[in-house]
């Protein structure tokens, strides 16, 4: 609700201000504002950050923050946590993809807590994503618990009340334009899996399963059954 919105951007923007004090040596008046056109739990800072200080002030929030937080062309981009069947449906799919990709030696897979840093210097927590070892190795942090600097080859967004216009648009065209050779879009909603592949002319349009086997071209051997996806 917008009174529950409210209280969000209250919240937030006190702990948010006390940190651009730290980092910058002022206080902002109003620094969350709620997205426009989106969920109104979802919300953008009116600050400026380079990877560096967001690295730094996501360090600083408290433990009990359990909120995930993004790096959009500048701006830190807050999202409260899913509920229990968006992380049900995400464990379940890094399951599916640790076990393929494990068998077959190809790479890693990893859960939503990662970040990657993109070459366009945003930093994303896609729900599932996979690198082949090529990629990894090439790009292999020097430190642990450092954001991974590189382009993943496959990565999954599970579509919630407060991403899914994101999720469709903003971070579609940043994966696209960041090199992300597969994209799927999950819609517990509709029980369907929309597939982008990159291609000459980007992403295109897609291709939306909603039965049958899920097919992926940067994992060709993978097979997933998309009524199973969604069994309750």
């Amino acid at each position: 609700t917008n009174s529950d919105a409210s209280t969000w951007a209250r919240r937030y923007a006190s702990g948010s201000s006390r940190m651009d004090e730290m980092l910058h040596g002022t206080r902002s008046g109003r620094v969350w504002s709620p997205m426009s056109m989106q969920s109104t739990t979802t919300f953008r800072s009116d600050e400026s950050f380079t990877v560096r200080t967001f690295r730094r002030w996501v360090d600083s929030r408290p433990m009990s923050d359990v909120n995930h937080y993004e790096l959009v062309r500048g701006r830190i981009v807050m999202t409260p946590p899913a509920g229990w069947t968006h992380a049900s449906l995400g464990a379940l799919i890094v399951g599916l993809l640790e076990v393929h990709v494990r068998r077959h030696r190809l790479g890693k897979v990893f859960d939503a807590s990662l970040g990657y840093i993109l070459p366009s210097g945003d930093v994303l927590e896609p729900d599932a994503s996979f690198v082949s070892t090529r990629r990894f190795e090439a790009n292999r942090p020097s430190r642990p618990n450092e954001y991974l600097r590189a382009v993943p080859n496959l990565v999954v967004e599970i579509l919630s009340p407060g991403t899914a216009v994101r999720d469709r648009g903003e971070k579609k065209d940043l994966y696209e334009q960041g090199g992300v050779d597969e994209y799927w879009i999950v819609d517990s909603d509709h029980r369907a899996v929309t597939v982008f592949m990159a291609g000459p002319r980007g992403y295109g349009a897609g291709r939306t399963a909603i039965g049958g086997a899920l097919r992926s071209r940067v994992l060709p051997k993978l097979r997933v059954s998309v009524a199973k996806l969604f069994q309750d």
